[in-house]
């Protein structure tokens, strides 16, 4: 079981800075191709840009074309909560960390060249990454 991570807004807005903020907080989306980790290819786990918990290693990342850092599936299915999304006039799977709550992309199922079929579509500023 994940030990959650609780704080005031305020906090996380002076930890995070507002851009990082903006999408983890405020469930925002950064540009895409502009993310640092987009073109990350070194071995490692990425983690939450919030709160530092695990939750995607480098052998299920894949380019998806999307300008987005994209995985096929989640380091374990406790790492990540995934949250029904009807903003934008759309049902969509919103990603959440599961240990802090924060905003990290969306989940779509269009990712065929996959073993899993999934495209965990993600901001780079959502997330960390440690090498190993």
């Amino acid at each position: 079981m994940t030990t959650k991570i609780v704080k005031t807004e305020e906090e996380w807005l002076a930890e995070l800075g507002p851009v990082q903020y903006k999408i983890l907080r405020e469930a925002g989306t950064e540009r895409p191709f502009s993310g640092a980790l987009l073109d990350e290819k070194r071995d490692g786990v990425y983690t939450c840009g919030a709160c530092g918990a695990e939750l995607f290693k480098s052998g299920a990342k894949f380019e998806s074309g999307s300008g987005w850092p994209s995985f096929y599936e989640s380091i374990n299915p406790e790492a990540v909560t995934l949250v029904v999304d009807k903003s934008l006039g759309m049902t969509r799977t919103e990603i959440r960390c599961a240990t802090c709550d924060s905003h990290l992309g969306h989940l779509f199922d269009d990712a065929y060249q996959t073993p899993t079929g999934d495209r965990y579509c993600m901001n780079s500023l959502s997330l960390g990454f440690k090498e190993e």
